[in-house]
């Protein structure tokens, strides 16, 4: 496996909590963290960015993408709003997680708390070539659900 080397700050508000960290030698993403000082509620239906504490300098050529944990999604109905989120590699603002409840309860996040993963990826710039045409493939213009159930 490719190990990368990426800075990352611990912000002040966050001196106590720990670092994104893989919880298992297979894990592709790691754990991020609330870095909120109270206990913040969701109510159903209701969306709020969750500040993790940290600022990352991601190598060019790498993006990060902050994406759900599917215990919060199967247990209480909580998942990200913007599934996956993008940090670009020029960013180095605070990492944010906005939270959404879609579950019949409010769903408290306290300080610590695992709220999704962040999976550091290689990313392909693309240089684009117009064409009066594209290559035939069996697919074709198939779109959603084409295939059937």
């Amino acid at each position: 496996m490719k190990e990368v080397p990426v800075r990352i700050r611990r912000l002040p508000a966050a001196t106590d909590l720990p670092l994104p960290r893989y919880m298992t030698a297979g894990a592709a993403g790691m754990d991020l963290y609330a870095a909120v000082e109270e206990p913040v509620i969701l109510a159903p239906g209701e969306y709020r960015a969750i500040p993790c504490g940290i600022a990352l300098a991601l190598p060019p050529g790498y993006e990060a993408q902050v994406r759900p944990r599917s215990g919060l999604a199967r247990e209480f109905g909580v998942t990200l709003l913007n599934a996956p989120g993008t940090v670009d590699a020029d960013y180095r603002g605070e990492i944010q997680v906005i939270l959404i409840n879609h579950g019949p309860r409010p769903f408290t996040v306290n300080r610590g708390d695992r709220i999704a993963q962040l999976v550091v990826q290689e990313v392909a710039r693309v240089r684009w070539e117009e064409v009066d045409a594209l290559e035939d493939t069996p697919r074709g213009e198939g779109g959603f659900g084409h295939t059937g159930r």
